[in-house]
């Protein structure tokens, strides 16, 4: 029973959750970029091509699910309208709606196909009939959940932004380094000014805005903190695989030695309240960049597009690059590597516990 649970674990939460991130990023992500990219004299013409992208948010992710869960080809083309219908119909939870419809629709079309010899007909019917049934049904209530969840958030943040900083900084943070998707959850939950949660309700703007600000100083502190601490053991191709790649690289390493979190964990838990409270970082760009961190550097990305090409309340003064810079990059670098040091000199951390494995 132990090994059933383990296997749809990670089919459902580990391999199809990444994959819809992986979606979001090539459509929503990538086209928010390229709408950057428009607002330069000339280059008018990328903004059509982010506006497209963006419009396929919904498909991409249903159709990167579907291929995360091996499905045949005619449920991975049948699951992008599926993908579309779970999207629009789930409101402030689009993506978190087309994550479970998307699987069961998915799921529920294998079970079918190459099982005739009408499969061309009946393999997408069953899938986009499933899919689509349960997007009208099911998908607006996935939406009031978030909703409802996002209005928690966002309330709880302007209440008392110290704890909240800390508490989305490093539960966040850990998500970025466990195999699951921080991404995708910060897009689910709406973590962003521009989220549909805050779209509807803009009383919600700025505490999801810095809920997003608190979740980009955790991704960034396990990021960096373990790219830098790990540095004498992995050099300058760990820095990189690491700093700008996955800190996911490390997770056989904290298996074995669970401690190496600790100077992460610590890190993110002060970035975090002064993300929130010292700097007021908040995220004006897409929500899916507040769980990136410095992954292709998209978290700070995020928050430099929001500043100029969302809504960003007032103007982006120096203090707002200072902190930008000591948020993502500077004090997870140095905290990170004075905590380290700590351990290892009261030998929780030996030689060879960061090393990446081979």
């Amino acid at each position: 029973m132990k090994e059933v649970l383990k296997k749809y674990a990670k089919r459902y939460f580990i391999d199809a959750m990444g994959a819809m991130a992986l979606g979001l990023f090539a459509s929503l992500l990538i086209g928010t970029i390229f709408n950057a990219l428009g607002m330069i004299p000339g280059l008018s013409i990328l903004s059509t091509i982010g506006k497209g992208a963006q419009g396929v948010a919904g498909p991409a992710m249903a159709v990167a699910i579907a291929v995360s869960l091996k499905a045949s080809p005619l449920v991975v083309y049948s699951c992008a309208a599926v993908g579309a219908l779970a999207n629009s119909n789930g409101g402030a939870g689009g993506p978190l709606a087309v994550l479970v419809i998307a699987i069961i629709a998915a799921e529920v079309g294998m079970l079918v196909s190459k099982k005739t010899k009408v499969d061309i007909l009946v393999t997408p019917f069953v899938t986009l009939l499933v899919g689509g049934l349960l997007s009208v049904w099911c998908a607006p209530y996935i939406g009031d959940a978030v909703s409802i969840f996002s209005n928690v958030i966002a309330f709880a943040m302007k209440q008392q932004p110290l704890v909240m900083g800390i508490l989305v900084s490093v539960v966040v943070g850990i998500a970025l380094t466990l195999p699951i998707s921080s991404a995708a959850i910060c897009a689910a939950l709406g973590l962003s000014a521009l989220s549909p949660a805050a779209i509807a309700d803009p009383s919600l703007s700025t505490g999801l805005a810095m809920a997003g600000g608190a979740a980009v100083a955790g991704c960034c502190a396990q990021m960096v903190g373990f790219a830098v601490m790990s540095f004498k053991e992995n050099k300058w191709g760990g820095l990189v695989s690491q700093g700008i790649g996955t800190s996911m690289l490390l997770m056989p390493n904290i298996i074995h030695n669970p401690r190496i979190w600790i100077p992460t964990i610590l890190t993110s838990a002060i970035t975090g309240p002064l993300a929130t409270c010292v700097f007021e970082m908040q995220m004006y760009g897409e929500a899916i960049n507040s769980g990136m961190g410095t992954c292709g550097l998209l978290g700070p990305v995020g928050i430099i597009l929001g500043w100029f090409g969302g809504s960003y309340p007032t103007a982006v003064s120096a203090m707002d690059w200072i902190g930008l810079a000591l948020i993502c990059f500077i004090l997870p670098a140095v905290l990170s590597l004075l905590f380290s040091e700590i351990l290892y000199k009261i030998k929780w951390i030996k030689t060879g516990d960061l090393t990446l494995p081979q």
